[in-house]
């Protein structure tokens, strides 16, 4: 990153593209640096500061979340650097306030390779050093000639009153065994508008996942049952309104007196109910029924209990098979009456197997004949590479580039009543949209802005915390049997925290994200056009967009305008 300032603004070149915040750095005493960067870029740790005037600054809508980024530095050592937001006051009338910000240090991860198709914005060629994870700690060391950067974020309220609102952030750490500190005036502009829950849908797969945290919980027990809340607390926090949870995998069978085949969804009730009282749900996900025989070209097969020597045990079997078709006639009709009679029928999703591909449809098709058959009412979505499904899939959620080689078929596919979503995971690369740590935050952000600009409704990741045993704070990249190596930021968006899920500044761009679609969707309702000419600023094709963040928060700033009118 290189730092320069023109007529007050800060301006950082990052691989060619050229990023304005407004400055804002005050030092109260010699040696501490502090200025004001959009939260749209990300800092590095060699960031330079340019002391001058202004102030850190944001809009807002009612209902959503305003965030500031603060960088510090110094020449030596910090010990324990500490931030604080005091409360913004109405400017109009200093008695309103705005206060319970959350104040965050961004860390730094290692990325040690590049995407296998780097992107032309690009932010730094690995192995490099890059900013991610969102660290809830009271106090931070940071080494000599460092930049540390401080992330705020306001839940601004839904019934907050419009206006200018302002305040001060104040800084403060040991520097050569003295105290040092600093301010930077804070600005937020809250518009008359207020966003609501989402009308967009969004699931990042997730596990039960406790590696690297201090917890290790037993199965069921109270602290198991807890930390799945604070995962399900987390999601709704950052907009998630759809679950993964497998019926499947989570119900218990067993044996009848005469020998038949029981069914216990206890478990998957336990799992939906608090995924609905902490507010994700939304829909319902139901985990796939079934996967590849082998490697990735092989016929997919399904996963079935049955009774044995009087013992349940798992099978996986061809869907054709006498086995699959004894199991489905029992399992699927017990399901869809169980979700009627929990009143979760029409929020319900059901997978089959992941990403089918060209030489997998017949045993895909087997499969999905089956739902059909014994429980129609089940509505099925699927991550999907081929189009030659119609009939077998209702929720289709193509890749981003499959979904652009083939949208004029996902165009007819939804004038005939399906839904018709994306996807990104390891790929697309190049030039597409993702959430890679090393792209440009906007890029991650603008995923949102391709599902307003093209009619989709909604958006699917597989990691949300697919830790592996190595520390994700360490090993970003991770093995896959298919391309050598997951990119950093393919598996996981949030990072083990002591006892649960700290976020990262990629996770934040996806929540600002889905706020920008419900505002963009807002306008529509009012001036179709309109929303279309803004959408249409920043993404400019599936795989072509305006990376200036300038001009991004201009475009904000305007829908924000017309929709207060």
């Amino acid at each position: 990153m290189r730092i320069v300032t023109i007529n007050g603004l800060v301006i950082a070149f990052i691989a060619g593209f050229c990023f304005m915040s407004p400055l804002s750095a005050r030092a109260d005493d010699d040696g501490l640096g502090v200025w004001a960067v959009d939260p749209l870029v990300k800092v590095f740790r060699d960031a330079r500061p340019d002391l001058g005037g202004g102030e850190a600054s944001a809009d807002a809508a009612r209902g959503e979340h305003a965030t500031f980024q603060i960088v510090v530095r110094a020449d030596e050592p910090i010990k324990e650097l500490r931030a604080q937001l005091g409360p913004l006051k109405l400017e109009s009338d200093p008695k309103i306030t705005l206060g319970g910000a959350s104040v965050r240090f961004v860390g730094y991860v290692p990325v040690d390779k590049p995407m296998q198709l780097p992107s032309k914005d690009q932010l730094r060629k690995p192995p490099a050093d890059f900013p991610d994870p969102l660290l809830e700690r009271q106090s931070i060391d940071v080494p000599a000639v460092a930049a540390q950067p401080i992330w705020i974020t306001l839940a601004v309220p839904a019934d907050a009153r419009p206006g200018l609102y302002r305040g001060t952030a104040r800084v403060s750490g040991k520097i050569a065994g003295g105290e040092r500190s600093a301010t930077v005036n804070i600005s937020l502009h809250v518009f008359n508008v207020t966003v609501g829950r989402a009308r967009l849908w969004n699931t990042n797969w997730f596990d039960m996942n406790w590696r690297h945290m201090k917890i290790a919980p037993k199965p069921d027990s109270s602290e198991y049952w807890a930390l799945l809340r604070r995962y399900a607390r987390r999601m709704a926090e950052y907009r998630q309104n759809v679950a993964r949870i497998s019926p499947l995998q989570l119900a218990e069978f067993g044996v009848a007196p005469d020998g038949t085949l029981t069914i216990d969804f206890s478990r998957f009730d336990k799992w939906v109910e608090i995924f609905i009282e902490e507010g994700v749900i939304g829909r319902i996900e139901g985990g796939h029924l079934g996967g590849r025989s082998a490697g990735w070209t092989s016929p997919f097969v399904l996963n079935i209990r049955e009774i044995s020597d009087g013992k349940i045990v798992a099978r996986r079997v061809a869907p054709d098979s006498p086995e699959a078709k004894r199991f489905c006639a029992v399992f699927l009709p017990a399901l869809r009456d169980h979700l009627r009679e929990k009143g979760w029928l029409k929020q319900y999703m059901q997978h089959i197997a992941d990403e089918p591909i060209g030489a997998n449809i017949p045993s895909y098709r087997g499969m999905a004949r089956l739902v059909r058959k014994h429980a129609p009412e089940l509505r099925i979505v699927e991550a999907v590479h081929v189009k030659d499904l119609t009939g077998a899939v209702d929720v289709w959620v193509p890749q981003l580039n499959y979904l652009h080689r083939d949208f004029s078929f996902y165009k007819d596919r939804r004038r005939a009543g399906d839904e018709v979503w994306f996807y990104t995971c390891i790929f697309p690369q190049g030039e597409y949209a993702n959430r890679f740590i090393e792209q440009p935050l906007l890029k991650t952000r603008l995923l949102h802005w391709i599902n307003y600009r093209y009619g989709l409704t909604g958006y699917l990741h597989w990691g949300y915390n697919r830790w592996t045993e190595k520390d994700p704070f360490l090993h970003t990249i991770r093995p896959h049997g298919g391309p050598p190596y997951l990119p950093a930021g393919d598996a996981w968006i949030v990072y083990p925290g002591s006892d649960g899920p700290l976020a990262s500044i990629r996770l934040e761009a996806m929540r600002d994200g889905i706020a920008d679609h419900e505002l963009l969707s807002m306008l529509a309702e009012r001036d179709a056009a309109a929303a279309e000419r803004l959408a249409a600023k920043h993404v400019l094709d599936f795989d072509r967009y305006d990376g200036d963040v300038r001009q991004f928060r201009s475009t904000r700033r305007e829908l924000l305008s017309l929709l207060a009118k």
